[in-house]
């Protein structure tokens, strides 16, 4: 569990700096889905899910 919240933090920090330097490139993005990957096996990703499915509702449900 250490590790993983090791990883997620090096990987967001990374995504974070790539995203405000120079736009996202393949190397960027690969780096963006690993961290995709060790956030849905840590224990925050029920709560990423839900509130990803909230605003999926929300968005459903306005009508144009």
């Amino acid at each position: 569990m250490a590790i993983s919240i090791s990883v997620v933090l090096l990987l967001s920090v990374l995504a974070v700096i790539f995203l405000r330097n120079s736009g996202l490139k393949v190397s960027h993005a690969l780096v963006c889905l690993l961290l995709g990957f060790y956030l849905a096996g840590t224990s925050i990703a029920p709560t990423i899910h839900s509130g990803l499915t909230a605003t999926a509702d929300i968005v459903g449900g306005l009508r144009p």
